[in-house]
């Protein structure tokens, strides 16, 4: 699925159950990891895992099976691996902590990174 499909899936499967303050992150040059982070908080721990099981399921009904899910049960943050874009529900008081939109704008990019090696 191509990643403008991908990212509109995801947001469109988190809008539908009311996650808030839903910010898409372009990490295409600072990791191979993936190309986009969705991170988008949940009010409760209950609603922060039917968000990401929404995004889940959204993803199989189209036939992409999520690559990993982790802390599904009960927990402040779950995290999506859809490959290309990797999504991030949290509680907002763990969104706050650990600030992860702040924290990928502040990373070197991989060429940064391995330039600096080589000095």
């Amino acid at each position: 699925m191509h990643i403008d499909a991908l990212k509109t899936l995801v947001t469109d499967a988190l809008e539908d159950l009311k996650a808030q303050d839903i910010v898409v992150l372009d990490v295409s040059r600072l990791t191979s990891v993936t190309d986009r982070m969705v991170v988008a908080t949940g009010t409760s721990s209950r609603h922060v895992a039917a968000l990401a099981n929404h995004v889940v399921q959204a993803a199989k009904d189209q036939g992409m099976a999520p690559l990993g899910v982790e802390g599904e049960n009960g927990t402040d943050w779950v995290l999506v691996d859809l490959g290309n874009l990797v999504v991030h529900v949290m509680l907002p008081e763990t969104r706050l902590l650990y600030d992860l939109e702040r924290l990928w704008a502040d990373m070197p990019s991989d060429a940064e990174s391995r330039a600096e090696h080589r000095s």
